[in-house]
């Protein structure tokens, strides 16, 4: 019997990965002055036991003013590099799936409550609140208090903040870096022509919008070991009219894909209040499927991928290399294990789970 398309190896650049399953990163909003907590070490120790091909860690501020909410997690400083190694270091004596994780800027939608506490723009009178920074002078929502947009020694610092970022993530033992790319996020704004209404050398054109995104990524994979893969994640459209769309992405993918990136994980939306997305199961499948159409990279699809056969379709028809798991291996952290039992496929599981296979499974878990 053959394996399930879902569960044939794969690779990222060097990176080997033993299915094509990947744990998207998902903000937890629970870190203390950018300090990963216990919250992390459980939460990343549930999901490292799950069988999924790779594992990328939430978005990881590159700065103070990059997080998305007071209690984002950062890797910026000793102290916030120091509390992400205890939490790499519980998740690695316990599982040997391989490990990313996301670099991010928030820009202007930073500075922000928990979702469960609204996850609007704190007020300036908030001693938790600061100045978010941005490519110009506009706010994501009319509530919001206008960001600095960036000089020119603070686009320098970007750049700079986010290739420490990625040798403190080299030092702690990240397989692999993902750049955050998508969903309003600093880099995102740079990208769209509704955020970025700039007249010098960083907007306008299609080129000088991607030109930070870029210099990011250079900066990044000069920084990272080379034996060790950068990935980005993008937003593929705004959704809006006169935004962002899939036909400028597949143009930053191939230079990101000059530039050496390894692979390329396809969301959608996030960087204007006015758009329309048609949400639904496989909603953004048709954007990574346009995108791997264009670069020779993997592509990962994310976005309502629920189902085991519903996954096994989208590697199966080659619409993408990946699938990637966020809200619904929140519900379920044992995803994997169900979709390998439901197609006929093993999987990895720790030896003091293995009591708990069925007695009508006969090979789920590798021993």
């Amino acid at each position: 019997m053959s394996t399930p398309a879902l569960f044939t190896p794969t690779r990222i650049g060097p990176l080997e990965l033993e299915n094509r399953i990947v744990i998207a990163p998902m903000c937890q909003y629970s870190a203390q002055d950018g300090c990963m907590t216990d919250w992390h070490l459980m939460h990343y120790g549930q999901l490292a036991m799950s069988g999924a091909g790779l594992l990328i860690f939430e978005a990881s501020a590159v700065a103070p003013e990059g997080r998305i909410s007071w209690a984002d997690a950062g890797l910026y400083d000793d102290a916030t590099e120091a509390a992400m190694a205890r939490v790499m270091q519980g998740v690695r004596q316990w599982s040997a799936m391989p490990l990313g994780l996301q670099l991010a800027h928030a820009g202007r939608k930073g500075s922000c409550a928990q979702p469960w506490k609204g996850g609007q723009q704190l007020p300036s009178d908030d001693d938790r609140s600061w100045q978010t920074v941005a490519p110009s002078a506009l706010p994501f929502a009319e509530t919001d208090r206008p960001p600095l947009a960036l000089d020119a020694a603070g686009l320098q610092a970007v750049v700079a903040a986010f290739a420490e970022a990625a040798r403190r993530a080299a030092r702690l033992g990240f397989d692999a870096v993902e750049l955050h790319g998508a969903h309003g996020y600093l880099m995102h704004q740079f990208l769209s022509p509704l955020s970025n209404t700039r007249t010098d050398g960083y907007g306008g054109s299609l080129d000088n919008r991607m030109r930070l995104p870029l210099e990011v990524f250079e900066a990044v994979r000069a920084a990272f070991p080379a034996d060790r893969p950068v990935t980005m994640r993008v937003s593929a459209t705004d959704w809006v009219e006169g935004g962002w769309d899939v036909e400028q992405t597949a143009i930053l993918a191939r230079e990101l894909a000059r530039l050496g990136c390894a692979a390329l994980h396809v969301s959608s939306g996030g960087l204007d209040p006015r758009q329309a997305i048609p949400v639904g199961p496989n909603y953004q499948v048709p954007l990574a499927r346009a995108l791997r159409a264009a670069v020779s990279m993997p592509v990962i699809a994310v976005g309502l991928i629920t189902e085991p056969q519903q996954a096994e379709a989208i590697i199966g028809t080659g619409d993408a290399d990946m699938i990637a798991l966020a809200r619904g291996i929140l519900y379920n952290p044992r995803w994997p294990w169900h979709a390998a039992a439901e197609l006929g496929a093993e999987i990895t599981a720790p030896p003091q789970y293995w009591r708990s296979q069925p007695h009508t499974l006969k090979s789920l878990f590798r021993t």
